[in-house]
């Protein structure tokens, strides 16, 4: 029988660091190879001879946003991302033309499919920030929690749960779309212990959306609200993120740090979102995170899928990084920066 599982359209972005369209080429690979769907581009004026073929076209045209998932062999790799300007706005109706991909290093073997994908159901972890270090910003976090719940949580596909960590992380409201509940377990939590925010993202990737997976595509993402410091972790910065990347999970994170300058936890916070995939906030106040949700829904619910066939895959279990760009300068690509191949 041969070897094949099942991936989503949502599989999840997690490049993400927000690379100028054609900047890193050069330094990256002289080999650069355009997705192109129909003719390679030539080669720029003084790169080194590519020894990578030119990606070939899709090899059937682009279905429908909402239809059945995708079955798939295991050497093919869905990637979902999203496309910004310098001001985040999303960017829409790009083709495949528009794109250039390395997979390990290498030109895709094939391109099978490209195109946009809008309202896909939404999994989404609201992890809050329960510790002493934020006692006296922790009302901020409850109320932008909700906000975020009312603003962005409104389609009956979507579900999302109610993580809180200090030292430990606790669901408060597990998976559903009942907005009572969901803010019901908001307001269960109380601040107070140590801060163990890495592990708290590595438990909610691992136990809650890991595991999260269904008959259709979904977008699955944390919602990170937190002043970004860890005094109490067991797990380290980069196993949070190789878990995330896992889990095919984004990061949105919400910084609570008022101070004008910005400290070691907020660079923990971009570093979180960055390399997942997401982005990083940081509104002075509640009544200006209205903007911010407004971005987060628009990515979350807007985005393109390409599946594509890598070359010289290997069932190794390795880690194989992607890199994505975009030809045009203005836009920035936020995607995965890899994935795990499985093992035989």
């Amino acid at each position: 029988m041969s070897r094949q599982f099942f991936f989503t359209r949502a599989a999840a972005v997690s490049l993400v660091r927000r690379f100028s369209c054609v900047a890193l080429v050069a330094p990256l690979c002289p080999a650069f190879v355009p997705v192109r769907a129909q003719q390679p581009a030539p080669p720029a004026q003084n790169a080194a001879p590519a020894t990578q073929p030119a990606v070939p076209p899709a090899t059937a045209a682009a279905p429908a946003a909402d239809q059945q998932p995708i079955r798939m062999h295991v050497d093919e790799v869905p990637l979902i991302f999203t496309v910004t300007d310098k001001h985040g706005h999303y960017i829409a109706n790009l083709s495949q033309n528009d794109f250039a991909l390395l997979d390990d290093q290498k030109a895709p073997a094939k391109v099978n499919e490209f195109h946009q994908q809008i309202n896909l159901p939404l999994r989404v972890g609201i992890v809050i920030d329960a510790s002493t270090s934020i006692r006296s910003r922790f009302q901020f976090e409850q109320q932008s929690a909700t906000e975020f719940l009312l603003q962005v949580l409104r389609a009956k596909g979507d579900r999302a749960f109610v993580m809180g960590f200090d030292v430990t992380p606790t669901v408060t409201a597990d998976w559903t779309n009942d907005q009572d509940k969901l803010e019901t377990g908001i307001n269960k939590l109380s601040p107070g212990g140590g801060t163990a925010l890495f592990d708290a993202v590595y438990t909610a990737c691992r136990d809650k959306l890991l595991t999260e997976r269904g008959p259709e595509p979904v977008r699955k993402a944390i919602i990170l609200i937190s002043d970004g410091d860890d005094n109490q972790s067991r797990v380290y910065l980069n196993e949070a993120i190789k878990e995330c990347e896992r889990a095919d999970t984004i990061i949105y994170a919400i910084s609570t740090n008022w101070t004008p300058s910005r400290g070691q936890g907020d660079k923990v916070l971009q570093q979180l979102s960055e390399e997942t995939g997401g982005e990083v906030f940081f509104p002075p106040s509640v009544e200006e995170m209205a903007t911010s949700f407004k971005d987060i829904e628009e990515e979350l619910r807007s985005q393109y899928s390409i599946v594509y066939t890598p070359a010289d895959f290997k069932y190794d279990g390795s880690f194989r990084t992607i890199y994505l760009y975009c030809y045009d300068r203005r836009y920035q690509v936020h995607a995965r920066k890899g994935y795990f191949a499985p093992r035989e």
